[in-house]
This record gives structure tokens, C-alpha cells and sequence, in this order.
């Protein structure tokens, strides 16, 4: 994603959602080897964050209560992005 088509994200909405096993070739969380559903939010102060959950849940519930990804490289392999759009990560 470049900084343009982060741009054009309405504020708060929901851009991207997917499910990655949580291992060393997906979302590597805990190692467990569960499937994870992610979803990836853009903020309201030019930022944006991905949290994630069992895929059993929900893409809202998850949004409300899911565990924010951290490690770049897990967040980058669900959003591949420029390094300009990965500062606006929010930590």
C-alpha cells in the first residue's frame, strides 16, 4: 500500500480483513498454529492498526476487542505497505 491509497481510506473504516495461521508462515502470536483473523483499521489521526483473533470471531468483534499486531514483519505480511505508510502505524 503507498501513502496514496492509504489516503484515500475513509477515517475509521475497515480496509482489509484476512486469515493467516498463527505460526512462523502467518501471524506468528503465540505459535499455536490456530487460524487468526485479522483486521486492519484505519484511525482518526492519520494512523491505522491491525488486531487480531481466532477466525471464529468476527470481523467487528475482533475490531473492539482483538489483540494489536506488533512485529513489523506480521503486519507487513498482512499489508504489505511502503515504509512511509508503516510509520503511520500506530504502536
Amino acid at each position: 500500500m503507498t501513502i496514496e491509497d492509504f489516503e484515500k481510506i475513509p477515517d475509521g473504516q475497515v480496509f482489509e480483513t484476512g486469515v493467516l495461521p498463527d505460526s512462523l508462515d502467518g501471524i506468528n502470536m503465540t505459535s499455536s498454529g490456530a487460524e487468526l483473523r485479522w483486521v486492519a483499521k484505519k484511525g482518526y489521526g492519520h494512523d491505522w492498526a491491525i488486531y487480531c483473533h481466532l477466525a471464529e470471531n468476527s470481523v467487528s468483534w475482533i475490531k473492539q476487542h482483538g489483540d494489536k499486531v506488533q512485529d513489523e514483519r506480521n503486519i507487513k505480511r498482512c499489508i504489505p505497505c511502503t515504509d512511509e505508510v508503516f510509520k503511520l502505524y500506530r504502536q
